[in-house]
Formats: C-alpha cells, structure tokens, sequence
C-alpha cells in the first residue's frame, strides 16, 4: 500500500456528517464536554513530559510542575463531571469496584489480559 492509497482508505471513512457535528457543537453542554476532554488530554501530555525529563534526560522530578499538571488534570475532570453529572466520590467508588472485580486478590499479568468486560461493564453501568 502507499501513501495515496492509505489516503484513499481515509477519506472513504472520514465522518462528513457536518451537520450532525454542527448541531451536536451548537449544545453548551458538548462544548463543556469537549473543553475539559481537550483539557485533560492536553494536561496529562504535560504530566507525562514530567516523566520523559526525569526517565530518559536524567533530570530531577519537578514536584511543583507534577503537583500542578495534577491540579490542573482535576480541574478538567471536575468539568465533565459536572457535566456528566458524576460526583468524585461516585467515580472513585465505581473505579474501585471495577479494579475489585478485576483483580480479586492482586494485581497479575494474566487478569490484565483476560479481562471479564461483561461484568466489568455491569459494574460500570450501576
């Protein structure tokens, strides 16, 4: 395959509904949603660049700019949750359930990869 075949197969899949993008774009409440999503992305891009300096240039950890990446990780989260409708405390509980039900004892390689997504999405709908 090259590049302008690839292109090709890109363009037949690309969604052109602009419409429907425009329409759902024109609701405060998808813009609220793509904010903090934009955001969180953006600030856990930041938090892991942290990481790259200390892991591979040998730099110490930036505690003040970590502490600050996750403060700002939070913030984002804290918007599609209010969106959302989600209280912290509700997805911790909902998080943690599911972590139960996927490792009962411990964490192994083996639960990691062979993942019960039934009752893991069971668990996620509650």
């Amino acid at each position: 395959m090259n590049f302008k075949q690839f292109t090709k197969n890109v363009l037949n899949t690309e969604n052109i509904d602009f419409r429907g993008m425009k329409d759902r774009l024109s609701l405060a409440s998808t813009l609220r949603l793509l904010h903090g999503s934009v955001g969180v992305s953006t600030e856990g891009g930041e938090l892991l660049d942290a990481m790259k300096k200390y892991i591979f240039y040998g730099k110490p950890i930036d505690r003040a700019n970590v502490k600050e990446e996750l403060g700002d990780a939070l913030y984002y989260i804290s918007l599609v949750m209010d969106e959302m409708g989600f209280t912290l405390e509700e997805v911790m509980e909902t998080n943690s359930d599911k972590l139960k039900a996927r490792y009962p004892e411990m964490f192994t390689e083996d639960k990691a990869i062979n993942r019960d997504l039934d009752t893991e999405r069971k668990i996620l709908e509650k």
